[in-house]
């Protein structure tokens, strides 16, 4: 016997079924969830059934069939068709400045005895001036992602260029300095 009985009401039931009935209207997870409640309603006129019917009928597995009547008896018809919501927010270790410094220290060269920089050299930088009070490699690998720096291997579109090496001409798209694809015209081919 199942530890939480759905009772639709009559209005409830119709919002499912038209909600069924548009389609791709409403997420997948969403459309899943109404059909699990609709197979799973025990009023008069529905189906009852039980865990194994509801699984077998609507094809999803039997936890989301328990949770699914758990969060309609608990919290309502909004809850159990939602996307239970993320319980846990991480704040950001590195804001906008911590983050423009890692970008600026990962662009010049890396310091004497190094071929190159390292996620945990950059982190360990970084924390040393208070940027951070603990940074992961990790972490430094998502900013230098999103920026895309070369980490000391030439100059990138996140560094500044000196002003020896600025480009000539408006035409061109890029410059040898900071890729190693030849440079190409930007109008016609």
């Amino acid at each position: 016997m199942t530890k939480y009985r759905v009772t639709l009401t009559v209005a409830e039931r119709e919002e499912l079924a038209q909600m069924l009935g548009r389609g791709k209207a409403a997420a997948a997870l969403k459309l899943a969830h109404a059909r699990v409640l609709l197979q799973a309603d025990a009023s008069p006129g529905g189906p009852g059934g039980s865990d194994a019917r509801v699984v077998e009928a609507v094809g999803v597995g039997k936890n989301t069939v328990c949770r699914v009547r758990e969060r309609f008896v608990e919290q309502g018809l909004a809850a159990a068709l939602a996307r239970k919501p993320a319980g846990r927010t991480y704040a950001r270790k590195l804001d906008g400045r911590g983050e423009a410094h890692l970008v600026a220290l990962a662009c010049p060269a890396p310091p004497e005895g190094r071929g190159r920089w390292t996620m945990q050299l950059l982190a360990d930088r970084v924390v040393a001036p208070g940027h951070a009070e603990a940074l992961s490699d990790e972490t430094v690998r998502r900013v230098l992602k999103k920026t895309r720096p070369s980490r000391g291997r030439g100059r990138c579109g996140a560094c500044r260029r000196p002003a020896s090496t600025a480009r000539s001409s408006r035409a061109w798209r890029t410059c040898r300095t900071c890729t190693t694809a030849r440079a190409t015209r930007s109008g016609r081919r």
